[in-house]
């Protein structure tokens, strides 16, 4: 099973992480992955930065805006799952 956990602290809230949480969500059900990824979300996961809104999948740490989500998705997550 694929951990993505998206930071919905206040820093990350502002920078969208409601929207990428929401993306995410569709992105998962869209592909019909909902029993390979488990998608959560984490109070500040203390790797803020100016890039975006932290997410971890699995061990490893990235930063998404909510306008690049897909092609995080396809690239990361999807890569990571197979």
């Amino acid at each position: 099973m694929t951990k993505v956990t998206v930071c919905i602290g206040s820093s990350c809230h502002l920078k969208g992480s409601r929207q990428v949480v929401e993306q995410m969500q569709y992105l998962i059900k869209r592909d019909g992955l909902s029993e390979q990824i488990e998608l959560s979300g984490a109070f500040c996961m203390g790797k803020c930065n100016s890039d975006g809104v932290s997410i971890m999948v699995n061990e490893a740490y990235y930063a998404v805006k909510p306008d690049t989500i897909q092609g995080f998705f396809d690239d990361v997550v999807l890569n990571v799952h197979a």
